[in-house]
């Protein structure tokens, strides 16, 4: 594992440069959080799954959260402060597999929930919109901690779950200890999204133009399993994950609102769909790109293939304690699986920033 701090990473920062303007815009494959917190009263009791006990942690828990039945898995202390990893698009829980227990040997508790449209997550129910837009998505994580009566946690996240762990941070900072975060800042907006990028930036957000179309949500529901592999690939090009890695993570991705959530999600970025109303007043602070104050550590692997912005384009958003750490290596997008003693290294220096 190699990290080196920003201001020693010039000469690497230039070679990524051409890589980094290409991705700007797929920054919004962004996703994941860690959290480390406090819990308030005992928790509520947690019902397990025995069916579903295909992770390393054993069974899932589920808890009704908000809108949602949230599936989780949980390792560490039942008493130790909070981290709250969250994953990104095509991926799943699994991503921190191997970064859980690092983090668990520390004392730490580590809750890790299938967002919406992943896993055995289900909405409570079927009258409710399948909507995607990341304010609904950054919310769950509220109602997720609410439900769990946990009042601050360190959040860390990559893709979806990085977006996910910003927005939480920059609306509700009293509820986030620390942020560990792929990719930095990734929140975006409706009006932002409707600026022309250059052709070749353009071309990386090919599948969020396929997914414009019927064509193309009736293809993501066809090949599911055949897409979320390619994005695997080319988001991450110099990891050589086999096919038990990649079926074990698939299996999230047959949840049957997976593909409405995450059309939904693509569409509204380009202003095809509205989101819910309850959101605007959010999506209203969100399009004035709000600062992060919570300290924080921003993290890129230099093989990261999916669209991304560089490190120095949005270190103003940062306004609290910050670090940023370019990790070397061949590390792709998918960071916590790809080096998962870098992120969980992250997660605890962010947490004693």
């Amino acid at each position: 594992m190699n990290v080196h701090a920003l201001k020693s990473n010039n000469g690497k920062n230039r070679r990524l440069v051409g890589a980094s303007v290409l991705a700007f815009t797929l920054m919004q494959l962004g996703a994941l959080g860690v959290a480390n917190a406090q819990a308030s009263d005992a928790a509520p009791a947690a019902v397990t799954t025995p069916a579903a006990a295909d992770t390393p942690f054993g069974a899932l828990k589920h808890i009704n959260a908000g809108l949602l039945n949230v599936a989780y898995a949980e390792t560490g202390p039942a008493d130790g402060p909070v981290v709250i990893l969250l994953h990104g698009w095509p991926y799943d829980i699994h991503s921190y597999d191997e970064v859980a227990p690092l983090l668990a040997a520390k004392g730490y508790r580590v809750l890790m929930p299938y967002a919406r449209g992943y896993g055995d997550t289900h909405f409570l129910s079927d009258k409710t919109l399948r909507n995607g837009q990341p304010a609904a998505l950054a919310s769950d994580v509220i109602d997720f901690m609410d439900a769990l009566k946990i009042k601050q946690a360190v959040l860390g996240g990559y893709d979806w779950g990085a977006r996910s762990a910003g927005i939480v941070s920059a609306l509700w900072p009293e509820r986030v200890k620390a942020l560990v975060s792929v990719s930095g800042y990734l929140i975006g907006n409706q009006a932002a999204g409707k600026n022309p990028l250059p052709p070749k930036a353009e071309l990386q957000w090919w599948y969020q133009f396929y997914f414009a179309t019927d064509r193309g949500r009736a293809g993501y529901e066809k090949n599911t399993h055949d897409f979320a592999k390619l994005i695997w690939q080319l988001a991450s090009p110099q990891w050589a994950f086999d096919d038990a890695t990649f079926n074990r993570s698939a299996v999230a991705l047959d949840n049957p609102d997976h593909v409405d959530i995450t059309v939904f999600n693509y569409r509204w970025r380009l202003g095809m769909v509205q989101g819910e109303t309850k959101y605007d007043a959010l999506e209203q602070k969100l399009a004035k790109a709000p600062p992060i104050s919570v300290p924080t550590i921003t993290m890129e692997g230099d093989a990261n293939g999916a669209p991304h912005p560089k490190a120095e384009d949005y270190r103003q958003r940062f306004t609290g304690k910050y670090e940023y750490r370019l990790i070397t290596g061949g590390i792709g997008h998918n960071l916590p699986q790809e080096d998962p003693q870098a992120f969980a290294k992250a997660i605890i220096d962010a947490d004693n920033l």
